[in-house]
């Protein structure tokens, strides 16, 4: 029953998670707001951003070893690419 109630927990919580931007995030902000992304993917996203540059599209995040199409695509609308979100 407890894990019932902490899955129940972190579902509701990344359901009204803030959008995030990815290119300049830390880690752990990474993990808490984007679904199927834990700290280690959300560390992988700041190294490849370090190393490659700012993400220039959302679907750039693809590139990232262990980041596929299907994850970024449910995370679509919670990604931010510049300090102000597009309207």
């Amino acid at each position: 029953m407890k894990y019932l109630l902490a899955l129940i927990a972190l579902i509701t919580f990344n359901a009204f998670a803030e959008p995030v931007n990815i290119n300049t995030a830390d880690a752990e902000t990474i993990a808490n707001s984007l679904n199927g992304i834990g700290i280690k993917k959300a560390q992988a996203i700041i190294e490849h951003r370090t190393k490659e540059g700012d993400f220039k599209s959302v679907e750039d995040l693809a590139k990232v070893k262990g980041i596929g199409e299907k994850t970024v695509e449910k995370n679509k609308a919670d990604i931010i690419l510049t300090s102000s979100p597009k309207k």
